[in-house]
């Protein structure tokens, strides 16, 4: 069975028989977990391979694990640091903190493939401009190159663990305050503003071969007066146009606020869809997920077909306990771990903010 389009989240550490009906749907082909289904590693172990047992080709598997804040495992796992912090090491040590950024991309990537998961929606690309709180630490910079330069480095080190790399939140959701988890966003800027700044990291990773995009549940009117995830004009005009993209585009979880200006949750993920991404996510809403698979009447294209199925982890045959076994892993998990974790590094818990990506 081809993998369809739409991702889904389950409801706890093990299947119930309500997931496994609806992983079996046609209509999907993701998962997407949170911190409420992980309780150790060897039980994430077996929820990641019921999951790709489910089906042929095997379902894939996503998390949000940036680092800092946005980490969804925690015991047994590297605690990555919040991407500023990353940022902070560039001001000074530029290439010290292309290492850090590489080697955090390595450790982050390889801890979850041997966990079984396919892909982490990381690196954030958005531009920290002070305003937006939900962005906030989890930007590298405020310098559009120096985002690039880091993030690069963190898909390299990703690449190296095994994972594609999915930037976000595209065009650039680090200007204005509001959290598109509980608001409309809207930026005011012109097109003009945003190319010469926001766009800039997405336009080299782009050139350097990044797998994956997310689009950002944020209005740009004088762009376009849908948001960026639901526009045909950034999606399609710019995004695959003038940038030259050729990878996957997930949506953003069209159970946020920032996505209800589409309708209801058929009409937000046919909008998705018609604008260009290739798989939509719904999360923390089974109903919303239950309506969607009944009422949703379309396929994958081939093309998106063949964008989903490069985002499947290539093979890692070293399991966790063997990657903090060997040298030069605990060197780079070392490196990583000497910038200290900060005392918001605080897992979000079950609560709503578990649709955060």
């Amino acid at each position: 069975m081809p993998l369809g389009p739409v991702m889904l989240d389950v409801a706890g550490t093990e299947l119930t028989a309500e997931d496994r009906a609806r992983l079996a749907h046609p209509l999907v082909g993701g998962v997407i977990l949170f911190a409420r289904n992980f309780e150790s590693i060897p039980q994430l172990c077996a929820l990641t391979q019921e999951i790709h047992a489910l089906r042929h080709p095997p379902l894939l598997i996503a998390v949000d694990h940036e680092g800092g804040r946005v980490q969804r495992f925690r015991e047994g796992f590297t605690r990555i640091p919040p991407m500023r912090e990353i940022g902070k090491v560039w001001d000074d040590h530029p290439q010290r903190a292309r290492q850090i950024a590489e080697h955090a991309g390595w450790v982050l990537a390889s801890e979850l493939r041997a966990c079984g998961l396919d892909l982490s929606f990381a690196p954030v690309l958005d531009i920290d401009h002070g305003a937006s709180s939900v962005i906030s630490d989890r930007a590298f910079h405020q310098d559009p190159e120096a985002v690039s330069e880091l993030a690069q480095s963190l898909m390299r080190g990703m690449k190296r663990g095994g994972m594609a790399a999915t930037g976000k939140h595209f065009p650039g959701h680090g200007y204005i305050e509001a959290d598109s988890h509980v608001a409309v966003p809207v930026d005011e800027r012109s097109y003009a503003d945003i190319r010469m700044c926001d766009l800039i990291p997405f336009k080299q990773l782009i050139d350097v071969g990044l797998a994956a995009l997310m689009p950002a549940h944020v209005i740009y009117p004088k762009v376009d007066s849908r948001p960026a995830g639901f526009s045909s004009v950034w999606l399609r005009d710019i995004l695959r146009g003038e940038l030259g993209f050729d990878g996957c585009i997930f949506s953003d979880d069209l159970s946020m606020e920032g996505a209800a200006v589409a309708g209801g949750i058929v009409a937000r993920a046919d909008a998705a869809l018609d604008a260009g991404c290739d798989m939509v996510l719904v999360c923390n809403n089974p109903a919303a997920a239950d309506e969607l698979l009944a009422n949703l009447g379309r396929d994958t294209t081939p093309l998106s077909l063949a964008r989903i199925a490069r985002m499947h982890g290539r093979p890692h045959p070293e399991t966790l306990a063997r990657l903090h076994e060997d040298g030069q892993f605990v060197k780079a998990v070392h490196e990583v771990g000497s910038l200290g974790m900060q005392s918001g590094d605080l897992d979000l818990g079950s609560c709503g903010r578990q649709g955060l990506t």
